[in-house]
């Protein structure tokens, strides 16, 4: 027999996962294509297109199942892991321990405070 509300928690949790990496890549991308046209002296295109990704990742959080704070909590996590990243890959800025253990923090704590269950609220954990 099938454990539909197994499932469910799954998919709820699968999907909430995938809409944090493409915020992240709005945000971290719309503001370089900013600080690129504002800091490296480069076209207002990269500002204008800059925008408009901002104002994209602005939407993307809507689509989470929880509340504003919380989700925009979770993300500030997720963010500080991704912008290392970011420098990594795109700045050829080698993270160094403590940026992983700062990252690994932020993980943690976006974790509880997205997906730990609160009195009173139907957990995505339950059956």
């Amino acid at each position: 027999m099938k454990n539909n509300s197994h499932d469910s928690s799954v998919k709820i949790i699968f999907n909430s996962l995938s809409f944090f990496p493409l915020a992240g890549l709005l945000e971290i991308g719309g503001g370089y294509l900013i600080w690129l046209w504002l800091l490296e002296n480069m076209s207002w295109i990269l500002g204008v297109i800059g925008g408009i990704v901002l104002f994209l990742y602005g939407i993307v959080p809507t689509f989470q199942q929880s509340f504003f704070h919380r989700t925009y909590a979770a993300y500030g996590g997720i963010f500080i892991v991704m912008a290392i990243f970011w420098g990594w890959i795109v700045g050829g800025n080698t993270p160094d321990v403590f940026d992983i253990i700062g990252a690994v923090i932020a993980l943690v704590g976006a974790a509880i405070i997205f997906y730990m269950p609160r009195k009173g609220e139907k957990s995505i954990w339950s059956k």
